[in-house]
């Protein structure tokens, strides 16, 4: 691709993204800290990705997403996902309307921009799957019906990793169709002080005006795909990817014990994926190789499974992905 290209794909890109700035600004008008969250966040909405946030209660999960939806002038739904849940209680089911002698379709909450599925893995398998569903074919069939899910349409999963009891663990086929699964941490103590100021400070706190259009984010969907991705670039995705595979190939058979299975191809798509829409949101036309870096951990941390050693020995997913990093040659 000639200079000229990238030139005006930078400035094309450029223009496009301006949106970002203004999402930031509102945003951070109640949001303090997190910016590895919401970053995450925009990441999905940008590929049409789905994404799980693994973290302790408190740490801004929800008010995150929801004032995400309001500046994008969004509809959200929140479930909260309970044992009791039925798949009807989501998607919707048919009513029996005795004045007409028939049943009408009413739709359940996951007809939203927005869907927060709060503690996803409290519920059981069955509504689990009816959820995912929806996100994998964008539609829902009620009855003999079938809808189209209205875009931008974004799932936002939480699950708490202290409680396992009266939960339903998301089976590794299942987390796979989250394009990132994103671990929060705790606010540092100015983020903190900040927090409790903004909180005790004001009533109106958590209000936030939309500032972008669902238009808009459409559109950028389409700009991040026409971002170039130099074939250095594919190749260094793909020694990534194939590294947690065949650990053997890329001098890291010490590895091999540990791994019980690598990532998927859908590991391979995200990672380039959100390699573009890291590079969107830098506001530049083009991946390099930090991009990558910067997305892969939250793509591959649960596409990679562990064997029992490295249970035993304390080893994560994250500690194996930044061998792997460390390793594999970069561009």
């Amino acid at each position: 691709m000639q200079s000229v290209d990238i030139e005006a794909l930078n400035q094309q890109i450029y223009l496009d993204s301006a949106f970002v700035d203004r999402l930031n600004q509102e945003t951070a008008q109640v949001i303090v800290g997190q910016k590895h969250m919401l970053n995450r966040l925009l990441l999905g909405l940008l590929t049409k990705g789905h994404v799980l946030l693994e973290g302790l209660p408190g740490l801004a999960k929800t008010l995150a997403i929801k004032t995400l939806s309001q500046a994008i002038d969004a509809r959200f739904s929140r479930i909260q996902f309970t044992p009791d849940l039925l798949p009807a209680d989501i998607i919707g089911t048919m009513i029996y309307n005795p004045q007409q002698n028939e049943f009408t379709v009413r739709k359940g909450p996951v007809f939203a921009n927005f869907v927060l599925a709060d503690e996803i893995n409290r519920a059981p398998a069955k509504v689990q799957s009816a959820l995912l569903e929806a996100m994998q074919e964008r539609q829902v069939t009620i009855g003999n019906q079938t809808f189209s899910l209205e875009e931008p349409f974004l799932v936002l999963a939480t699950q708490n990793p202290i409680e396992q009891e009266g939960t339903y663990p998301l089976p590794e086929a299942q987390v796979d169709r989250f394009m990132l699964k994103v671990k929060i941490s705790y606010p540092n103590k100015e983020e903190e002080r900040e927090i409790i100021r903004r909180v005790l400070g004001s009533d109106t706190f958590g209000k936030v005006s939309p500032v972008v259009k669902p238009e808009e984010i459409l559109k950028a969907r389409q700009s991040v795909r026409k971002i170039y991705m130099d074939e250095k670039i594919e190749r260094y995705i793909l020694d990534i990817v194939f590294a947690t595979r065949e650990p053997d190939s890329y001098q890291l058979g010490r590895l091999k014990p540990l791994i019980s299975y690598g990532g998927s191809p859908r590991a391979s798509i995200n990672l380039a994926l959100a390699a573009k829409a890291q590079a969107f949101l830098n506001r530049r036309g083009y991946v390099i190789p930090e991009d990558v870096r910067n997305v892969c951990l939250d793509v591959m941390r649960h596409r990679l499974g562990l064997t029992y050693e490295a249970e035993a020995e304390n080893i994560t997913q994250e500690d194996l992905i930044n061998k792997i990093l460390d390793t594999v040659e970069v561009p």
